[in-house]
């Protein structure tokens, strides 16, 4: 069981929901017996306040809750691991039935829909406290022998080619991304853009991806804590939250929004 978001809305329907069944099936009626006992019209018996608003919010919170849960739920990008797909400030929504509907809070998977696909975006609970969200680009697959040696991806033994372009001239270019080298990865027919940082030293990585686990790696190779380091690891299927799949506003206070993000497609 996960206690986040999703558990408080499921506690906040429950509860509504309870009380609106219950005014409607015992309270209700016997409070209309009392007002005609005492000679009082209909209409002109008051409900109980915490009926009201159990009334006017349980639907309100239901559809939240089926949307979140079930179609799709909104994200803030928290750091520039992702960078040069995603930025600090980034807010995304990310299609929960992607990988299969999973029930709120429990997390479980009760009908299978469809399958990560090497170099999707996904957001994922963190292994080792799923109450943290973590968003990386997957690319290894259960069974896949996964190396990385000089910054360059091997997969089964092959090399993943990066045909680098220059200097990193786009927004956030700050900080340790004001040197940072961009180019293009092609995962064995998925290509998307990657940072490289010159004086950042990566460690070699060598391991064999289990059964129903996933590995994955920020597009921000030199600066993003992934599935090369122990706090993340091997990532289990039932971890999958869902794809992120378009950006819906950019704003990382006190800089000013970056409108021309809107409505951008995460690839």
């Amino acid at each position: 069981m996960i206690f986040d978001f999703s558990f408080i809305l499921s506690v906040a329907t429950l509860v509504t929901g309870v009380i609106w069944g219950l005014d409607a099936w015992l309270w209700r009626p016997s409070r209309l017996q009392r007002a005609a006992a005492a000679g009082t019209a209909p209409e002109n018996v008051r409900e109980p306040v915490i009926v009201e608003y159990a009334r006017s919010f349980f639907p309100v919170i239901l559809i939240v809750l089926v949307i979140r849960s079930f179609l799709f739920e909104p994200f803030r990008i928290p750091s520039d691991s992702m960078m040069p797909t995603l930025l600090d400030g980034d807010f995304i929504f990310v299609n929960k039935f992607a990988y299969g509907l999973r029930l709120p809070v429990l997390n479980s998977k009760f009908l299978d829909i469809g399958q990560p696909k090497r170099g999707d975006v996904i957001v994922f609970r963190l292994p080792s406290d799923p109450s943290v969200n973590y968003i990386k680009r997957l690319i290894g697959m259960p069974g896949d022998h996964v190396s990385v040696r000089n910054q360059r991806v091997f997969i089964n033994g092959e090399p993943m080619t990066v045909t680098l372009d220059g200097r990193y001239m786009g927004p956030r270019n700050t900080g340790a991304q004001a040197d940072a080298q961009q180019g293009v990865e092609d995962l064995l027919g998925v290509q998307h853009r990657v940072l490289f940082i010159p004086e950042r030293h990566s460690d070699d990585y060598d391991q064999v991806v289990p059964a129903d686990h996933y590995f994955f790696m920020g597009d921000n190779r030199d600066n993003s804590r992934d599935s090369r380091f122990f706090e993340v690891g091997f990532v289990p299927e039932k971890n999958l939250v869902g794809k992120a799949v378009r950006i819906w506003l950019n704003w990382d206070l006190p800089a000013a929004p970056i409108w021309s993000r809107i409505g951008d497609a995460i690839k």
